[in-house]
């Protein structure tokens, strides 16, 4: 009874495993098994749970893995179990993505150490044999952002809007900004907030903070703004586009997931989950060293108002930035 009971709980927690009504046997040494384990956001998320899929359907297309599988997870209390059900079936890698998870893939690697955990941008202060971190650089993608909104300024004035400063990933992120604008125009006037004084209970879901300081930017001469952290951010490149003011996304392809609400945002900067688990996957397969991986991060598609020679300038910055041939001078953690 209490195994019936179990399952039936199982199927309700989980609202998304990947169907497959005969899995190869993934405790074979000639199988070899991936699986994704999503925050709360699921697989259509705009952002690193669907890319790090599509990373995950090509490796199986161009036969890095023979099965793949996926859960969405309903809620954080689902977070041990579900990561626990791959490993339990004898799944070689299995990836989680967000912070959020953090804590959870670093336990799970305790518990399986047969398996191998990637945890998708999530930074770890420990380390384990069986467990590869890949973090994306803010402060890079912050700097992309700023160059870009540098370039299409026409005011001279640009404006970026982030979660409180208190988390070094969000204050990376807007000194990046702050960084890449000046580097492409000294004399350009730059604006930057942070949600420092608000309530701890809105974190990163302050739609209106960030909606009302993006009008506040537009109003003193921004007419690029550029947003990250959440539904927060989300507010700010809403009031964009009310205002017609272009915008820039970080985190997950705004345009996309804001659909109309997000019509003026050019681009989105995001890290290539896609790249990286495919990445991970030949180097696991093919016997290297595991370690903590530096992303590599790139653009969503860009507004068809925009000349392609515009994408191709912002990718070679890019591939300056991941090459240090430029630095952004952003230290990891706030002073």
């Amino acid at each position: 009874m209490l195994r019936f009971a179990y399952f039936v709980f199982l199927a309700v927690a989980i609202t998304g495993l990947s169907a497959c009504a005969q899995s190869p046997d993934c405790f074979q040494e000639d199988v070899f098994c991936a699986a994704l384990v999503t925050d709360s956001q699921g697989i259509q998320d705009h952002g690193i749970n669907q890319d790090t899929w599509a990373g995950l359907e090509e490796a199986k297309a161009n036969q890095l893995a023979d099965q793949i599988e996926y859960i969405e997870s309903v809620d954080a209390r689902d977070y041990e179990k579900n990561i626990a059900y791959f490993a339990e079936q004898g799944f070689d890698m299995i990836v989680t993505t967000h912070p959020t998870l953090r804590d959870e893939t670093l336990h799970a690697a305790d518990l399986f150490p047969d398996s191998v955990f990637v945890g998708m941008s999530q930074p770890q202060a420990e380390s384990r044999p069986n467990l590869i971190p890949i973090t994306f650089a803010e402060d890079q993608m912050g700097f992309a952002a700023g160059a870009l909104a540098a370039q299409i300024s026409q005011t001279g004035a640009v404006g970026a809007i982030c979660e409180t400063s208190g988390m070094d990933a969000m204050w990376r992120y807007c000194e990046g900004f702050r960084a890449g604008a000046a580097y492409i125009n000294p004399e350009i006037k730059i604006l930057v907030f942070y949600r420092d004084n608000g309530d701890s209970e809105k974190l990163f879901i302050d739609e209106a903070w960030g909606f009302a300081t993006a009008n506040t930017a537009i109003r003193r001469g921004a007419d690029v703004i550029f947003a990250a952290g959440g539904v927060t951010g989300q507010g700010a490149l809403r009031a964009a586009s009310e205002a017609n003011v272009y915008a820039i996304g970080a985190e997950r392809d705004q345009a996309a997931d804001l659909a109309g609400s997000g019509s003026s945002v050019v681009t989105s900067i995001l890290g290539r989950a896609s790249f990286e688990v495919q990445e991970v996957m030949r180097l696991l397969r093919g016997g290297n060293v595991r370690e903590a991986r530096s992303g590599q991060i790139g653009v969503a598609q860009f507004n068809g108002k925009f000349h392609e020679s515009l994408q191709i300038d912002l990718n070679v910055l890019i591939l300056k930035l991941w090459n240090s041939e430029i630095k952004t001078d952003v230290p990891l953690e706030k002073p």
